[in-house]
């Protein structure tokens, strides 16, 4: 009598949750730059924690500093006064998105034909906070963007994400004081997210599988 074959092989190993590290480019979008990608890009640097719903469906948090800065030197837009205005910040942001694989994300073993590398695309929501010099300011964040990620080993995830990051306020670009405002300089009121700023994250992120979760082989 032949005895089924019980092995690790006859089953593909899960896991909750990631635990990961993130670096990567920041740049910002506003009155002072209305449609130049990457203009002025800075660091950004964070971890984040994954919570896998199944291998398609991912709830992730992150807590993340990116820096941002611009001019309105050389501007083609005429702001009052003529003036001028330089800003450099920092924005610490803790967030949260879901997202949503293309592809079943595996090992690529077992019943499910998953697959070791997949793109995703994501959406959220977040807090930011933007200290001094100015003043400091609390916004929401609503990040919507695209990503891959590649299972390097069985527990060893690596990838790349691009989002945009909206926000519920037109004082990231402020920095002073005195002078040239760009916290709506042609007083013109938006709802919504209309006339906010905005800022982009670009990056690549490894991560490592923790707490597998053990289910039955169904072949």
């Amino acid at each position: 009598m032949l005895m089924p074959s019980l092995g690790s092989s006859a089953q593909e190993l899960e896991y909750n949750m990631e635990l990961g590290v993130l670096a990567g480019g920041s740049f910002y979008m506003g009155d002072a730059n209305y449609t130049a990608l990457f203009k002025e890009t800075s660091i950004l640097g964070g971890v984040m924690a994954r919570y896998n719903i199944n291998p398609r469906m991912v709830v992730k948090g992150n807590l993340a500093i990116g820096k941002i800065k611009g001019s309105t030197e050389g501007n083609d837009n005429v702001f009052p006064d003529n003036g001028i205005c330089h800003f450099n910040r920092n924005v610490y942001e803790l967030g949260g998105q879901f997202e949503y694989n293309f592809f079943a994300y595996g090992t690529g073993a077992g019943y499910k034909d998953s697959h070791r590398m997949t793109p995703y695309i994501l959406l959220g929501a977040g807090l930011a906070f933007v200290p001094k010099p100015a003043e400091h300011v609390i916004a929401l964040s609503l990040p919507i963007g695209i990503g891959v990620k590649y299972k390097l080993a069985e527990r060893l995830n690596i990838g790349a994400e691009w989002t945009m990051r909206f926000t519920t306020s037109d004082k990231l670009d402020v920095s002073t004081s005195n002078g040239l405002q760009l916290n709506n300089p042609y007083e013109i009121k938006g709802r919504g997210l209309k006339n906010k700023d905005s800022y982009s994250w670009l990056f690549a992120y490894i991560s490592y599988d923790l707490f597998p979760k053990y289910r039955k082989c169904n072949n």
